[in-house]
């Protein structure tokens, strides 16, 4: 007896839940209809006590005066439209999930507005037409890291490139790849495990979908003074692309108009110094590498490099290049 209630209310709770909202409430005689499909069958007064009980159990079922009688619904205050809508939009950007893996997500992230919204908000999605990879392994690769960072474990993997066949080309000999876990981080289309190798001392970049075979080790995140007082936020301010680079404090030269993408780059709180003749000096660390030369090409010359000269002198050569 005291089954057949839970399952009573678990099935009204949930038929609330994905079936209605404020505009789109189930009347009394509705909800008994629909139960009397799942062959569970009750009737007003037993209705209405099982809402009373969910009320009393924090579920907070709304009742609404209709012409055919009360009308029950639950206030979805999970997500709003729009921030679905959102994280739709950066699943179907995602260049590492692939489109048969998009087209799940999309339907449970719909799901999650509930039946109503759900089918609303698919018919404003977009079909996604960038470039996606193939490799549906980068989810698990992806939960075992996850695994390994929340018990501060180490975690290892194959690493491989591909040939001009599209074959791929394992690194090191097929040799595992030992690391200590900082983050994971999603960059330019693709995912990137941060990780820092007792071995050689640094930190290293890797993209998911390029690793095999991913395992967390028995072994513990070591403990080093480096480790501790890595700054993940920093470092993703530094770093314009996954690419290693020397981290180096610039000086740039910006004109006025220039300085919204400096600040969509480093940050509100970048170091800037407004100078006499109407432009600014700023202040930043980056990583020097190909991708944060071809992000002062896109100024068109509105950011000049001031200092150092040997960043300057490399810059040029970057240039002359091209």
């Amino acid at each position: 007896m005291l089954e057949a209630k839970k399952v009573k209310l678990l099935l009204i709770n949930q038929m609330l839940k994905e079936e209605t909202d404020l505009e789109h409430p189930l009347t009394s005689d509705s909800i008994i209809k629909k139960l009397k499909a799942y062959n569970v069958n009750v009737d007003l007064k037993d209705l209405t006590e099982s809402i009373k009980l969910l009320n009393e159990y924090g579920f907070e079922v709304k009742s609404i005066n209709q012409p055919d009688g009360i009308a029950y619904y639950v206030e979805d205050n999970s997500f709003e439209t729009s921030e679905l809508k959102i994280l739709i939009d950066a699943v179907q950007a995602a260049g590492f999930i692939t489109e048969s893996k998009t087209h799940a997500l999309v339907n449970k992230i719909s799901a999650l507005g509930g039946k109503h919204r759900a089918e609303l908000i698919k018919r404003r999605v977009a079909v996604s037409r960038g470039l996606k990879h193939t490799n549906d392994s980068v989810f698990d690769a992806v939960e075992v890291i996850e695994e390994a960072l929340a018990s501060n474990k180490q975690c290892s993997f194959l690493y491989f490139d591909y040939d001009g066949e599209g074959n791929r080309v394992y690194r090191k000999n097929k040799s595992r790849y030992l690391v200590n876990p900082l983050t994971l981080i999603f960059s330019e289309d693709n995912y990137y495990l941060l990780g820092y190798h007792d071995k050689y001392g640094n930190v290293s970049t890797y993209r998911v979908d390029k690793m095999a075979q991913v395992q967390k080790e028995e072994s513990d995140i070591s403990k080093n003074n480096e480790l501790l007082n890595f700054d993940i936020n920093d470092y993703r301010k530094q770093a314009f692309s996954m690419f290693h680079g020397d981290t180096t404090e610039v000086s740039l030269l910006c004109e006025e108009q220039a300085i919204d993408a400096v600040v969509d780059r480093f940050g509100e709180r970048v170091n800037m110094l407004k100078l006499p003749n109407g432009k600014l000096r700023v202040k930043v660390k980056v990583k020097i590498s190909p991708a944060f030369f071809g992000w002062l090409a896109t100024g068109g010359g509105s950011i000049k490099i001031f200092a150092p000269e040997e960043v300057k002198k490399k810059y040029y050569e970057h240039l002359s290049k091209c």
